[in-house]
């Protein structure tokens, strides 16, 4: 799942008629590209992404991506995209992670290490070796449906949590965080506690206490896809402004457990504006 409904506006004139996953950043090769060419290589071939502000961009050349990635593309709109925020485009998309999806924003460049890693982390730590050869095609899509234990997950100090052993909660939300990157006030942060779980996931903290920075790819269980649409509708629905990562927070509040899977010292980047822009062209070459 890819949500792709943005309207980049710190990006005009780029983003006049283009919605910021359509932007190159390799020759012709897009934002969307990278993310549909990630979640191709790990096996995922059905593919929901959700659209918005300059659509017809995406839905015009839906024939094209399903043939240069070998995927099956299906479009959820948003037609409230430009006055509300992403929690509500994701919950839009509640029927189709109802069964468990992998999902990634569509400013993100980063390599396909990050999904492999979300999957590795689902089949939790004790398979990791074997899984780490087989996190393609026919162990993905499985993966993607019961997402697993906070395997990788620690909390700085103690050490990492076993798999399925995180204070005893299996978590069903499983996002990748960078833990090297040094944080400042923009970065999307995150607080785990004592039992690997995230306590806390927002911009609006001392980025001294947080464990590092989600970087806009989880891995979705299936368990969680009900529990996380109420908590989506119930952001929305309180302040339509909010982020999708703010119904990941009321979600934590309700209980539920959430993960983190490290991706390690990986290149990345969130395309927010021109000098993101200027560096995703740096890094998608190498992806």
């Amino acid at each position: 799942m890819v949500l792709a409904a943005g309207a980049g506006r710190r990006l005009r004139p780029d983003t006049d008629a283009l919605p910021k996953a359509l932007l190159p950043v390799d020759g012709q090769v897009t934002i969307l590209d990278i993310a549909l060419r990630n979640l191709a290589a790990v096996g995922l071939r059905d593919i929901v992404i959700v659209v918005g502000y300059a659509a017809d961009a995406i839905r015009d050349r839906v024939a094209d991506l399903e043939r240069d990635h070998k995927v099956e593309l299906t479009l959820v709109d948003n037609d409230r995209a430009q006055e509300w925020n992403n929690a509500y485009s994701l919950w839009l998309a509640r029927e189709y992670f109802a069964a468990g999806a992998l999902l990634v924003n569509g400013d993100t460049v980063h390599p396909v290490s990050v999904e492999k890693t979300l999957l590795l982390a689902a089949a939790g730590a004790a398979g990791a070796a074997g899984a780490a050869g087989a996190a393609g095609a026919a162990g993905a899509a499985g993966a993607a449906g019961t997402a697993g234990t906070a395997g990788a997950a620690g909390t700085a100090g103690t050490g990492p949590a076993k798999p399925g052993q995180a204070g005893g909660r299996k978590a069903d939300l499983i996002l990748a965080v960078d833990d090297i990157k040094r944080l400042a006030e923009e970065e999307m942060k995150v607080v785990i506690g004592a039992d690997g779980m995230i306590t806390r996931i927002t911009k609006l903290m001392d980025p001294a206490l947080a464990y590092g920075e989600y970087i806009g790819a989880t891995l979705i269980g299936a368990a969680a896809a009900a529990p996380l649409a109420a908590a989506l509708e119930a952001t929305w629905r309180h302040d339509p402004s909010q982020y999708y990562e703010d119904g990941f927070q009321e979600l934590a509040e309700r209980g539920g457990a959430i993960a983190v899977a490290p991706i390690g010292d990986v290149e990345w980047v969130e395309v927010d504006n021109h000098d993101d822009l200027r560096r995703a062209r740096e890094i998608a070459a190498r992806c």
